[in-house]
């Protein structure tokens, strides 16, 4: 954790100011392990392998719990280290975030709500914002760290979404298919929004319930009664079959077919997504598959249900685009 990482986080609890209570083993300018106190309350929070931890959890919050869940082991599958030619390139983050465009983040402090392993913090922080703070709940903040720890922008807290411990003080906010994993998406985006100042802006990329509703009738009964129940690491082992499947059309279907073919292409089921997905390697694809069997909870969200959440927080400037004929992406500005 970085000393000036301080300025931006509050008590989750209380909302006041963090203070560095004791800082034991450092690494560079990071803080490897260490105390936080709150100013106001005197709470304590531990830095654990450079990573500020903020969440708690109590019994009636165990399904938070299992969608956040990442245990130790899963992280062996992802052993190479993110770096700036990370797999989610910058034109994918982007395409994720439209209509904002690359200098939009330029000396902005950027919030992201659901960092998972912190490919799209070094995406957001290699484009000059001022500071770019990644927070998730599970345990994929300590490869987010790893990846990003060497970014004088970047700063990793693990902490509950919808109990951010974070000030008032950020120009943009930003969430990329983690609303929809949420037990309750529009409380969280409320919660990403109650950290943005007057003036500031926020987005978010949610899978669309149009063209989707087969999905979310047979696939979430799956997921819920036995994909949860597996473990993760077997489980993204058992994903490679249906890879296979999702990558070969992709590849050897999808590409061609749009490139020679685009009257019959536009007949075929899932063309915009297929066709964008065949961009993508085998890994990519594989954690695209694997996140669709992992979460026990998965919402798929209406236009309706999307533009509520900007009704919901005020927002102006409001633009709604449908992204692949599968997914919602909007923005919209802070009063």
């Amino acid at each position: 954790m970085k000393k000036k990482l301080l300025e931006l986080l509050a008590c989750p609890l209380c909302g006041g100011d963090i203070l560095l209570a004791y800082a034991g083993k450092h690494e560079d300018k990071e803080i490897i392990e260490g105390v936080l106190s709150c100013k106001k309350c005197s709470r304590e929070y531990k830095i654990i392998r450079g990573v500020p931890h903020f969440a708690e959890f109590d019994k009636t919050e165990q399904e938070k719990i299992k969608t956040a869940e990442n245990i130790d082991a899963l992280q062996k599958l992802f052993t190479s280290k993110l770096t700036n030619k990370q797999e989610h390139c910058r034109e994918q983050f982007l395409d994720w975030l439209q209509p904002v465009k690359p200098e939009f983040f330029k000396d902005k402090i950027v919030l992201e709500g659901g960092c998972g392993k912190g490919s799209r913090v070094i995406s957001a922080a290699s484009l000059d914002a001022e500071e770019v703070v990644g927070i998730d709940l599970s345990s994929d903040v300590e490869i987010a760290f790893q990846a990003t720890k060497h970014l004088p922008n970047a700063h990793i807290v693990q902490g509950d979404i919808f109990k951010l411990p974070l000030k008032k003080v950020f120009d943009y906010a930003f969430s990329i298919g983690v609303l929809h994993h949420t037990p309750e998406p529009k409380k969280a985006f409320v919660s990403m929004a109650s950290k943005v100042k007057k003036g500031g802006a926020i987005s978010a990329w949610v899978y669309g319930a149009e063209n989707n509703r087969w999905i979310a009738r047979y696939l979430n009964p799956l997921r819920e009664n036995l994909n949860s129940k597996i473990k993760q690491p077997t489980l993204y082992k058992l994903s490679t079959l249906p890879t296979l499947g999702v990558f070969l059309a992709s590849k050897l279907i999808y590409k061609p077919v749009n490139a020679i073919l685009k009257p019959v292409a536009k007949h075929l089921i899932y063309n915009d997504y297929l066709k964008n997905l065949g961009k993508f390697g085998w890994r990519e694809q594989h954690n695209i598959v694997f996140d669709q069997l992992a979460a026990p909870k998965f919402f798929y969200i209406s236009k309706n249900e999307f533009e509520d959440l900007w009704k919901e927080i005020g927002a102006k400037d409001v633009e709604i685009i449908w992204r692949n004929r599968n997914s919602w992406c909007g923005f919209g500005r802070i009063e």
